[in-house]
């Protein structure tokens, strides 16, 4: 079932994709992971489109997809940022899905699964707590100084909340663990979509 959650998510089910694929033959399913997340775990037949490329080439994409677009992530945050940005550019139609990849391969959806990384938004949680953690304890054990440390992680989450953006999930990005597959090139991302518009 599609639902809408307020005036500014649409967000679709993984059932309902199923059942779109079935019945529809101009499903377009953009992932906006980066490439290392696509990797790991993708719904066959979806194209990547990192959300920075999104993000520089919206109206391109834009142009290229007909009106049952399917955006995906992890979470469902970078999703909606693309969804946004479509909507911005006059493409109303683009829907989120409920869950991601994940929520799909566990409703039996069909997935490509190859090496297995941690999602970005885990990662990011992993060394915020580590580093909070790490400030916390080093302020009682060797300098009460060291607490910013905590209050300066904080304080990114804060601004990461408030903008919608996440440095550091940019910054673990780039990471040799995450980096087993590069990014597309623009030309490539956008060249593979097909053209239903």
């Amino acid at each position: 079932m599609t639902t809408t959650t307020d005036q500014t998510t649409t967000v679709i089910d993984a059932d309902t994709l199923k059942a779109w694929f079935d019945r529809h033959d101009d499903v377009v399913v953009i992932d906006v992971r980066s490439a290392a997340e696509f990797e790991s775990l993708h719904i066959r037949g979806s194209y990547n489109v990192p959300l920075q490329l999104l993000s520089e080439h919206t109206q391109d994409v834009a142009q290229r997809v007909g009106r049952r677009v399917v955006l995906v992530c992890h979470s469902g945050v970078r999703a909606e940022q693309a969804r946004q940005r479509l909507h911005e550019v006059g493409m109303d139609s683009a829907l989120v899905l409920d869950g991601g990849a994940p929520a799909f391969a566990a409703a039996g959806g069909d997935v490509v699964r190859g090496e297995q990384r941690w999602a970005m938004d885990r990662q990011v949680r992993m060394v915020d707590g580590t580093l909070v953690t790490t400030g916390l304890l080093a302020g009682e054990l060797v300098s009460p100084k060291l607490r910013m440390v905590a209050g300066a992680v904080g304080a990114g989450l804060a601004f990461s909340a408030a903008t919608n953006t996440c440095a550091m999930g940019a910054a673990l990005a780039k990471m040799p663990w995450n980096r087993g597959a590069q990014d597309p090139a623009a030309h490539e991302a956008i060249g593979q979509l097909p053209t239903l518009g």
